[in-house]
């Protein structure tokens, strides 16, 4: 018997196992960036946050490989879906001063900095697919 089944919990069956792999593949290789190219990350990281770019730079890199695994691996994909929402919420402020920061690109680079903005809702939204429904209650035989 499951811990969840004692407490009256079904267990969930995979969901979007195929996006979960997709979104664990597109985390693990921006977080693998962030430490080939960290200076791209270091100029969108809000200046006004302590320590430094660099500490956020890595921290969100780590974080990206984690979630990335968490995603990739069946029986941490619900956490590691939860922790990619928490992730992408966590990243939007770095994707909100890229914006404002590339104000005055050439047009190419305003473009893909406001293209970000949206795609980050839609990370979100795949990653709640991919954690399915929070209510894992059975439902209650009469």
């Amino acid at each position: 018997m499951t811990r969840s089944s004692r407490r009256g919990l079904t267990p969930l069956p995979p969901r979007h196992p195929r996006a979960a792999i997709a979104l664990g593949a597109f985390l693990g290789v921006a977080g693998v960036t962030h430490f080939t190219n960290p200076a791209f990350f270091d100029a969108i990281v809000p200046p006004w946050l302590p320590p430094s770019e660099r500490f956020w730079t890595s921290l969100s890199g780590i974080a990206e490989l984690i979630v990335a695994a968490m995603l990739l691996r069946p029986q941490w994909r619900r956490r590691g879906a939860f922790a990619a929402v928490a992730l992408l919420i966590a990243v939007y402020p770095a994707n909100l001063y890229m914006t404002w920061d590339w104000r005055d690109r050439v047009v190419g680079d305003q473009i893909v900095s406001w293209v970000r903005l949206p795609l980050q809702f839609v990370l979100i939204a795949i990653a709640l697919s991919i954690a399915g429904p929070t209510d894992r209650r059975a439902p209650r035989d009469a």
